[in-house]
């Protein structure tokens, strides 16, 4: 006999909207005859008893799974109902923290599929990464939040994930995913081991007391070794990895027992729905329809919809039009309370007044204190962006705005240059990271920027006692008015295989790096540590420990403070003027190859005038690099076919004068296109 087997869903309602219960999974078997058929039901209330038994249908346990239904189908038709609540005890808030390509966003993706978030049709990789710039470049820039529902021995639990990027330039974005989590899963490639990030995500996550899962990824991996990257971590962090999770995201092996741990090993949030609201911004964005919207944690009280809220930092109050969850995508839900995770959207247009890291409270129940929110981030790279349109400004201004709304750790002021007129000078956590500014300044605003050469904040100590920080070489003080000039250092440190201490020792001592420790971690990989100028590290120092070690070594630093070093101004003068766009800070032993290669460049770049230009590299009035560019000449002589030598002199004669004159009241215009060519090479240079 054939028999067909269909699945359907099913909704059955009762007296109330809070009896409403979901039928999790019933089977249809069909014979040969329609009349033959029999309906297995999981229990729904005895308000249905009688038309159950006159169905002759058969019930099972609200949360049970059949025998026969796999996990993600089983997972698929729970994941419907995250819109229900559940108590405070079954909430469990966690992030993912890892070094860069160690498999976060693959995580997350099976984390989403396996408890129903996102269903199969719609599934894609990298599904919370969901900027063009981080599925091109295959890395997470945003964090993002998504709301989970999971069934454990028949009791429904409400998980909130935060994915994080692991790129050092983000870890900003890191530290306030951390801030509203209770636990994290820290995420480490089998294959690879302990990496520099790693570590340092790891010491952010302890610092906020969250509970950490050790889970090792990627070990369907030929070259994976659990056992010796387990005991690495053991090592290294000093965490317990006894009850270390293996996994492979890609295959779906270990999801339901990292899904298992959440719930166990993660402490749920403190009930404090009864205190008043207190809720804390973790992220948020300018929607051009809705005005801004906030993404928040509630940590005390609890908030409704059409509640009057109040944000303690900025001392605005706004209606709360409309509040709901991240599931990934946006759902509308009528109320939240402590420990739950949602958005907000209250018609906010100015940008200024729901910052992250402030406080909402309500208006006519505000909280006592504050919430201690995020350390302000401290900008390392500066450089300048100025519109290629001048009527862009006011534009660029505006973007910038709804940019720092989205990223926090971006700082901005305005900059006026002689080159490229107004602009503004911004700071950035890293090289990455302005890169990532300038590119979603472009695509998202469409917006053509030129960029300036990445500088670093110097400290100036001056004559009269004044301390000036001068972020622009334009800005530095004169010679006679200052006695020292203090550069940022940082603290940085490279982990690699043995094979590769060499070149990355010679490249940290090439950029007047201070030797400080090397430890063997394991047997066949090292950590170096080393202290240099940030200004050195600027340029292109990740690429060539990326390229020296052939991709194996990583590097996580930190600011360690301001350093006296022997630093000088270097002027490029055009024709005798000074061009301050193209001026530099740069360090004595480098003075002379930097003012080479510029005034080089500039002899290429500069089109030739009807007088000799000379171009040189000044440091104060001597000249250290210089080269000519020389006049386009005219034939005087061409008319003289004859006649006495003395007409041919008087002709020359004539021509040098005009020359002189020329050159004296003469201006040389620099085109765009070689202040774009120098700064380029100002970054391969210094």
């Amino acid at each position: 006999m054939a028999t067909a087997v269909t699945r359907l869903t099913l909704f059955l309602s009762t007296d109330t909207p809070q009896q409403r219960r979901r039928c999790t999974e019933f089977k249809l078997s069909t014979a040969l005859s329609p009349s033959q058929t029999r309906l297995s039901l999981p229990s729904i209330s005895s308000a249905t008893s009688t038309r159950r038994r006159r169905l002759g249908v058969s019930c099972q346990t609200a949360g049970t799974q059949p025998k026969g239904v796999s996990d993600a189908e089983f997972g698929t038709e729970f994941g419907q109902d995250r819109l229900l609540k559940v108590p405070v005890s079954n909430i469990r808030n966690f992030c993912i923290i890892a070094h860069i390509d160690h498999g976060k966003s693959t995580l997350a993706d099976k984390l989403l599929q396996m408890t129903g978030t996102v269903q199969k049709r719609e599934m894609k990789e990298q599904f919370l990464d969901n900027m063009d710039l981080e599925r091109e470049r295959g890395i997470t820039i945003k964090l993002q939040a998504a709301r989970m529902r999971y069934v454990l021995e028949s009791e429904p639990y409400c998980l909130n994930l935060i994915d994080t990027p692991g790129h050092v330039d983000f870890s900003y974005e890191v530290s306030r995913s951390l801030a509203a989590c209770e636990g994290a899963l820290l995420v480490v490639d089998a294959s690879q081991g302990v990496e520099a990030q790693t570590l340092a995500n790891v010491y952010l996550a302890l610092e906020n007391n969250l509970e950490i899962i050790p889970v090792l990824n990627k070990i369907d991996l030929p070259g994976a070794e659990p056992n010796r990257v387990t005991q690495e971590i053991e090592e290294v962090i000093g965490l317990d990895c006894s009850n270390a999770i293996y996994c492979s995201a890609k295959e779906g092996i270990g999801i339901k027992e990292i899904l298992n741990a959440i719930v166990k090993r993660i402490p749920p949030p403190k009930d404090t729905a009864d205190k008043p609201l207190r809720a804390l911004i973790f992220d948020s964005y300018y929607d051009p329809y809705r005005g801004v919207i906030v993404y928040f944690r509630v940590i005390d009280g609890s908030i409704k919809k059409g509640d009057r809220i109040y944000f303690m930092a900025s001392g605005k109050d706004y209606y709360a039009d409309e509040i709901g969850v991240l599931s990934p995508n946006q759902l509308q839900v009528d109320e939240l309370y402590a420990g739950e995770v949602g958005y907000l959207s209250a018609s906010i247009r100015t940008v200024a007044d729901a910052r992250v890291g402030d406080t909402i409270t309500h208006y006519t129940r505000k909280a006592e204190n504050s919430l201690p929110g995020y350390e302000e981030a401290t900008p390392m790279v500066f450089c300048g962006l100025f519109p290629v349109d001048a009527d862009q400004f006011p534009e660029l201004r505006d973007a910038l705005e709804k940019l720092q709304l989205n990223d926090a750790a971006l700082k901005f002021e305005p900059e006026t240059s002689s080159a490229m007129g107004f602009g503004f000078r911004c700071g950035f956590l890293g090289l990455l990271h302005m890169e990532i500014v300038q590119e979603r300044l472009e695509r998202e605003y469409n917006l053509t920027l030129i960029t300036t050469a990445p500088s670093v904040v110097y400290r100036v100590d001056c004559v009269n006692g004044d301390t000036v920080e001068c972020s622009n070489p334009s800005l530095l003080p004169e010679p006679g008015k200052r006695r020292s000039i203090e550069e940022p250092f940082v603290k940085i440190e490279m982990l690699t295989p043995k094979d590769y201490i060499g070149p990355l020792m010679e490249l940290a001592q090439d950029r007047r790096g201070e030797f400080k420790e090397m430890k063997y971690i394991t047997e066949n990989r090292a950590s170096i540590t080393y202290e240099l100028p940030l200004s050195e590290m600027v340029g292109d120092f990740f690429d060539q420990l990326k390229s020296r070690s052939k991709g194996y070594a990583s590097m996580e630093y930190s600011f360690v403070g301001y350093r006296e070093s022997e630093l000088i101004k270097l002027d490029i003068q055009i024709n005798g003027d000074p061009v301050e766009p193209l001026a530099t800070i740069v360090h004595k032993d480098k003075a002379y190859a930097v003012g080479r290669a510029l005034t080089q460049k500039l002899k290429e770049l500069i089109p030739r005038q009807m007088f000799k230009v000379p171009i040189q590299a000044c440091i104060g009035s001597k000249v250290i690099a210089s080269e000519t560019l020389s006049a386009i000449r005219k034939d005087v002589l061409a008319k003289c076919y004859g006649g006495d030598i003395t007409r041919k002199k008087k002709l020359l004669r004539k021509q040098s004068e005009g020359k002189k004159r020329m050159k004296a009241i003469g201006k040389v215009d620099v085109p765009q296109e070689a202040f774009m060519a120098v700064l380029r090479l100002e970054k391969e240079v210094l």
